[in-house]
C-alpha cells in the first residue's frame, strides 16, 4: 500500500506542478480559486487518512517493535546478559516518521487551509496590471481586497450566502470582467442600480447632478512620460483624484454589444446610461485610458469580488503603501 500511495501522490503532485508552471507562464488560463480549493480538498483527505489510518498503523508498528525489543531484552537478561545491543528508540522514531508523500500532503494541509479561508472569505491580494486607475492606483501596486465587505460568497461559485454592505458610489471594487469572467478587473463604482449616469464632455453626472470637480496641478505619468490634467472629484461626500487627456475626444469609440445596451445613449459628447437593477456602472479614475462600463456595459452584482482598500506593497515605490479612497 505504501508503494501505491507513493506512486499516486507523485502523479498528483507532478500534475499540479505542471499546471502551476503552465499557469505562471501564461500557457493556460488558470482559475487560482479552483486550484486552491482542490488543493485544500486533496490535502484534507490525506490529513484525515493520516489521523484515522496511517498514524494509528505506524503507532501500532512502533509499539510492536518496542514490545519485541522488551521481550528480547527480558529473555537475554534471564540468560545473564546485562548489555542489550540496538537502539530501539531510534528505530521506533523511524517507524513513526511520516513518509514523504504524507509530509507533502497531510503536512501542508493546515497551511493550505488557512490560506484558503483567508483568501476566500477575508482578504485577497491583487496586483494592479494597468494604468486605468491612475492616480489612485499605480501599475505594480499590490493591493488587498476585503472579501466580506459586500457579503460572504462561496469560493469558485461566487454565490452569496451572507449579506453585508451594499456597494456605494465611490467604492473601488474588484469584479469579474463581464465579457470574460475568468479575468478580474478593478474600477470605481459611479452608478448604483436605478441611477442615471452621464459622462458628457468629460463631466460625470449622476441623476442629473454634476459631480463636483476641482482642477489640480497636472499629473506626470512616469510610465507614459506624459502630463495629464488632474482633478479632485467628490462623489457622495468621498473625494478622489481623476485624470483627463486633453488630446482625447469626448465620444466613446469602439463600444461592444452588451446586455441592456439599449439603456445607454451614445453621442459625440459621450454617453448616458440608466443602470438596470442588480447592476453597477464602473469607471476608471484615468478617464481617457480606461476600458470600463462606458465600453463594455454594466457589472452584475454576482460578479463583484470585493472592495479594494489598501496598498500593501509596491516594490518600485515603498511610499505607495497605505490605504486609499
Amino acid at each position: 500500500m505504501q508503494a501505491a500511495m507513493s506512486a499516486i501522490t507523485a502523479v498528483v503532485l507532478g500534475a499540479f506542478s505542471l499546471y502551476v508552471v503552465a499557469f505562471v507562464m501564461g500557457a493556460v488560463e488558470g482559475n487560482f480559486a479552483l486550484v486552491l480549493m482542490l488543493a485544500t480538498l486533496i490535502t484534507g483527505i490525506y490529513w484525515l487518512a493520516e489521523k484515522l489510518v496511517f498514524l494509528p498503523q505506524r503507532r501500532r508498528a512502533a509499539q510492536l517493535l518496542l514490545d519485541e525489543h522488551n521481550a528480547r531484552a527480558a529473555a537475554l537478561r534471564a540468560q545473564g546478559f546485562s548489555h542489550i545491543e540496538g537502539d530501539v528508540e531510534q528505530a521506533r522514531q523511524k517507524v513513526l516518521s511520516q513518509p514523504w508523500w504524507l509530509d507533502w500532503t497531510a503536512g501542508l494541509f493546515p497551511v493550505i487551509l488557512a490560506v484558503f479561508v483567508l483568501r476566500s472569505f477575508l482578504f485577497e491580494p491583487f496586483k494592479i496590471p494597468s494604468g486605468s486607475m491612475i492616480p489612485t492606483l499605480r501599475v505594480g501596486d499590490l493591493i488587498l481586497v476585503n472579501k466580506y465587505h459586500y457579503g460572504i460568497r462561496l469560493p469558485v461559485f461566487n454565490t452569496k450566502i451572507i449579506d453585508n454592505n451594499e456597494p456605494r458610489r465611490g467604492d473601488v471594487v474588484v469584479f469579474r470582467y463581464p465579457p470574460q469572467p475568468s479575468l478580474d478587473y478593478i474600477k470605481r463604482v459611479v452608478g448604483l442600480p436605478g441611477d442615471e449616469v452621464a459622462y458628457l464632455n468629460k463631466q460625470l453626472s449622476v441623476n442629473g447632478q454634476p459631480v463636483p470637480k476641482e482642477a489640480l496641478p497636472e499629473f506626470f505619468d512616469s510610465d507614459s512620460m506624459r502630463y495629464a490634467s488632474q482633478f479632485g472629484e467628490v462623489l457622495d461626500g468621498r473625494r478622489f483624484l481623476t485624470l483627463n487627456d486633453a488630446d482625447r475626444p469626448a465620444f466613446i469609440p469602439a463600444t461592444t454589444e452588451f446586455p441592456f445596451k439599449e439603456l445607454c445613449r451614445y453621442s459625440v459628447e459621450g454617453v448616458t446610461c440608466k443602470v438596470p437593477e442588480g447592476h453597477y456602472f464602473m469607471m476608471g479614475d484615468n478617464r481617457d485610458n480606461s476600458l470600463d462600463s462606458r465600453y463594455w456595459g454594466f457589472v452584475p452584482e454576482a460578479n463583484i469580488v470585493g472592495r479594494a482598500f489598501f496598498v500593501w506593497m509596491n516594490f518600485g515605490d515603498l511610499g505607495r503603501i497605505g490605504s486609499f479612497e
